[in-house]
Parts: structure tokens; sequence; C-alpha cells
């Protein structure tokens, strides 16, 4: 059974960092691209950033380019979100994913969200 769980959210003002952290079990994570969605209160959930399975390859929405930085250890099936120049509109749950779709960003397996407040 895989799991993915979400750490690392909190309330910040504008203009902070955070760092979420995601660790999926029961895959082969180094096999699978990684990323990162987000759903704000009465919008759809929306791609934030992804990973290919190497770490060599990174993919990001224009909202967070330049802000944001994915990685990911692949000795610790975790990946990383680095959010830095935080905006009041980053404000919104932050969803893991596991066994992502490059490029149609089909998810295999999401995690439960960890909630990112930003305060202006």
């Amino acid at each position: 059974q895989v799991h993915v769980v979400e750490s690392g959210g909190g309330s910040v003002q504008a203009g902070g960092s955070l760092r979420l952290s995601c660790a999926a079990s029961g895959l082969t994570f180094r096999r699978y691209a990684m990323g990162w969605f987000r759903q704000a209160p009465g919008k759809e959930r929306e791609f934030v950033a992804a990973i290919s399975p190497s770490g060599l390859s990174k993919y990001y929405a224009d909202s967070v380019k330049g802000r944001f930085t994915i990685a990911r250890d692949n000795a610790k099936n975790t990946v990383y979100l680095q959010m830095n120049s935080l905006k009041p509109e980053d404000t919104a749950v932050y969803h893991c994913a596991a066994d992502i779709t490059i490029n149609t960003w089909v998810v295999g397996y999401w995690g439960q969200g960890t909630q990112v407040t930003v305060s202006s």
C-alpha cells in the first residue's frame, strides 16, 4: 500500500519562506516522478511543480517560477518544495503527488495535504 505524507506547512508573512517535505512509502520511489499541487479555497487543484525520477528534470507552474524549488532525495524517499518570496495568493493546501505523468500531470497517489497560509 502506498503512503504519501506531507509536512512543513504553516503560517508566514508575505516575503517569507517555507519548506515542505513529502515522504512516500510502498513504492519504488526512485522510479517515479514526484510533485506538488495546491488547492486554494473555492478553486480547483492546480499543478505547482514536478521532478523526474532522477531529479535531473524539473517543471514549474509559471506562477511559482523563480520563487519555488523542487528537489528530491531518493535515498530518503523524500521530495521537497522550497518556497521563497511567498505571496498571499500562495495560500492553499499543498498536496504531494507520487507517480506523476509528466506534461499530462495525471497523478497516481495523493497525500492528504498540508496548509500554507501567507498573510500580507
